[in-house]
């Protein structure tokens, strides 16, 4: 089956910086922890992708429409079609004062954010401080190696792809969907109750559902609050003493 924009699909990947040989991310948790990547809080499992949408790198998204399940595909990206060539008059020097009055003490490396932008310390000294605002991929050429994993073709698998793209924190499974000619029902498990922003969450779901299926014309959130389990105290029998 040869795979076309709009195809939901699941896939793994490695992804290296070319001069380096350094992995800086991946889907697979063994590779991870061999190349004692930091993000700790991630969560490693193949990623969903609509393809033709933009959610990877272009060169990826072309990359994965000549797969088959179970194939691998190297892929070199060049830093202009990656996150760009380096741009000098993205490094800014600022005062030491500017940033310490903020409670900010910044040290080489550093990360900051600065505009919604994360920024990197490259130096301190003689009270100034030299702050990149290019990515912290810029100017690098990568490898990625992608295995395409699954092809999502039922509606529901779709839909629960797309919940769990956006609340990867509780596994799909717990979520109950219900389709119906024009409405999806989607049965929301306790975990989600005090997730933060999760009324923004929902939104953008409901956008993505209503965009990938244009027949739907309501989503439901179903939320259940369960009373709390009592306790009963075990009963004592009566003792005489004889």
């Amino acid at each position: 089956m040869s795979l076309k924009k709009g195809d939901f699909v699941t896939f793994d990947y490695t992804a290296k910086i070319k001069e380096s040989d350094e992995v800086f991310d991946t889907t697979i948790e063994e590779v991870a922890k061999t190349a004692k990547l930091k993000n700790q809080g991630d969560k490693y499992e193949s990623r969903l992708v609509v393809l033709g949408e933009g959610w990877v790198l272009k060169s990826i998204d072309d990359a994965l429409l000549k797969l088959k399940v179970g194939e691998t595909s190297l892929i070199e990206i060049a830093p202009e079609n990656a996150f760009g060539k380096r741009n000098n008059e993205l490094v800014k020097t600022v005062s030491l004062t500017s940033l310490t009055e903020k409670g900010i003490r910044p040290v080489a490396g550093m990360r900051l954010q600065s505009g919604g932008k994360t920024v990197m310390v490259r130096s301190v000294g003689a009270g100034r401080v030299v702050l990149d605002y290019n990515h912290s991929l810029a100017g690098r050429t990568l490898i990625y190696e992608v295995t395409l994993k699954s092809v999502l073709t039922e509606i529901k698998e779709r839909i629960l792809g797309l919940i769990h793209r956006r609340i990867p924190t509780v596994e799909a499974s717990k979520f109950l969907v219900h389709v119906t000619a024009k409405a999806i029902n989607v049965h929301m498990p306790p975990e989600t109750l005090n997730t933060e922003g999760i009324q923004q969450i929902k939104r953008g779901i409901s956008q993505e559902i209503f965009k990938f299926f244009p027949e739907i014309q309501s989503v439901n959130y179903l939320e259940a609050f369960e009373a709390p389990t009592k306790i009963t105290k075990p009963t004592v029998p009566d003792t005489k003493t004889v």
